[in-house]
């Protein structure tokens, strides 16, 4: 695995996925794997599951994680190629990212949509000029419109709480929220349900909060949250700002917001939501707080996620 931005980068879930549950069963069973390596934290934008879960997992594959917040502790960088740098920006992606290459064996970059421009948001471009220059793996800790290492979490916990031998039906519900976030694990989720195909899948969401269709292809998508959560397995609870008229709210109907009566409507359905939660506007404190929720257990496996994620690359350095 020479880069791991979205799904398409994976060449066996399953295997992953098996890794994965492998390392929460023995954590440390590949202490070795990463002896002498270091992993390369970049940060454009404040995080905390991601970026602990990710520092605890290098530690158990035996790498040195080093973590650079980019806005607070360095320069600030230009991307566009061709730029001619007399605004703020010091200094440019193309001389700052070989250098990261020299001084790391994985790249780690955690990026944020402006939520200003849809083009340039959906580029990529801060990511993938890091890829172009820097010269080693790179591991997206979330970018504009993906977020691949909490998807894939969010299967490996889906796989253990549901064991029935049938397809789940996989329920993505927006939720109300007090000021416009990106449509990035939205994306990444739909993505990654679809491309493992093993589920039901329902988008419920507003009108006129659509997401792109490139990542929701495959999914039944309905305005009508009620209709959709009957008979739902795995209810995952999200907010995103709209993609057409970009980075807007339209809607914050309350009514969106998933609480125990409409858990009802379900079969027993186990909720997930990726953290940080607003309580009681996205998710009421009684379905939180209840046995129906495995947003901690979500959580806890992100370290596993990211394990199996950073084995696979140095496996790839070393072959």
């Amino acid at each position: 695995m020479n880069q791991f931005i979205s799904f398409a980068d994976v060449a066996e879930l399953d295997t992953l996925i098996a890794q994965a549950l492998r390392y929460k069963q023995t954590p440390l069973q590949d202490s070795q794997l990463g002896k002498g390596k270091r992993l390369g934290m970049l940060f454009l934008n404040p995080s905390m599951r991601t970026r602990l879960s990710t520092q605890v997992a290098a530690h158990n594959l035996g790498m040195e994680a080093i973590v650079f917040n980019v806005g607070q502790d360095g320069w600030a960088l230009e991307f566009e190629d061709e730029a001619i740098m007399s605004g703020n920006t010091v200094e440019h992606v193309k001389d700052a990212a070989p250098i990261l290459g020299k001084y790391f064996d994985i790249l780690g970059i955690r990026t944020f949509p402006s939520l200003q421009n849809k083009e340039d948001d959906y580029s990529e471009l801060y990511i993938r000029q890091f890829i172009k220059y820097a010269g080693i793996p790179v591991v997206s800790l979330e970018s504009a419109t993906l977020h691949p290492l909490q998807s894939l979490t969010d299967i490996i916990t889906i796989r253990e709480v549901f064991q029935e031998k049938r397809k789940p039906k996989i329920v993505l519900t927006w939720a109300p929220h007090v000021k416009p976030l990106p449509q990035c694990v939205a994306n990444s989720f739909a993505q990654w349900v679809n491309g493992w195909g093993n589920a039901e899948f329902v988008i419920a969401h507003p009108e006129d909060y659509e997401l792109d269709t490139a990542f929701t292809k495959g999914a039944h998508i309905t305005h009508h949250q009620d209709a959709a959560l009957q008979g739902a397995d795995i209810v995952y609870v999200k907010n995103w700002s709209t993609f057409t008229d970009y980075g807007k709210i339209y809607c914050n109907d309350p009514e969106w917001m998933l609480t125990r009566d409409k858990l009802a409507l379900t079969n027993q359905a186990r909720v997930m939501h990726c953290l940080p939660v607003r309580r009681n506007v996205e998710l009421s404190d009684e379905v939180l707080d209840s046995a129906h929720s495995v947003v901690t257990a979500q959580a806890a496996n992100r370290v596993w996620a990211a394990q199996a994620v950073l084995a696979q690359m140095l496996k790839t350095i070393a072959s």
